[in-house]
C-alpha cells in the first residue's frame, strides 16, 4: 500500500495505470489533513507527495509528519519540476526522504511503487 498525495490528474491517471500493472494497492489523499489521517489509519510503508500540487500543501503535510512520533518514520518522496529550486530546497527542509525531479519520478515510477518505500528501487 502506496499513499499518493497529487491532485494532478495526469500524474493521478499515470501513478494508478502504474500501480495496476505492477500489482501494488494505493490509496489517494487530496488534502494536508487527508494525508495525516490516511498515514495514520494505513500506516504505509512510502507517501507519495506531488511538491507542485495546487491544493494541497505538501510542504506543511511532510513538516507535521516528521514532527509527528507516529508518523515520523513513514518514508515520503516528493517529486517536483526540477527548475523549482524553491520546493527542492523546502521539502529538503521539511524531512522529505526523497526528492526526485518530475521526469524521473516519472521514469522510475514501476520500481518505486515495486518497493513500496522500503529504499529498494
Amino acid at each position: 500500500m502506496v499513499l499518493v498525495a497529487v491532485d494532478d490528474l495526469l500524474f493521478s491517471s499515470k501513478i494508478r495505470a502504474t500501480a495496476k500493472q505492477v500489482g501494488v494497492e494505493l490509496a489517494f489523499a487530496r488534502s494536508r489533513q487527508e494525508v495525516l489521517d490516511q498515514a495514520r489509519a494505513l500506516t504505509p510503508p512510502l507517501v507519495i507527495f506531488d511538491l507542485n500540487s495546487g491544493k494541497i500543501d505538501s510542504i506543511a503535510a511532510i513538516t507535521a509528519m516528521k514532527q509527528d512520533p507516529e508518523l515520523a518514520g513513514i518514508r515520503t518522496l516528493g517529486f517536483v519540476s526540477h527548475v523549482d529550486a524553491g520546493a527542492i530546497t523546502a521539502a529538503r527542509n521539511a524531512g522529505t526522504d526523497q526528492v526526485m525531479a518530475r521526469s524521473a519520478f516519472a521514469a522510475q515510477l514501476a520500481d518505486i511503487l515495486l518497493a513500496g518505500g522500503t529504499g529498494q528501487a
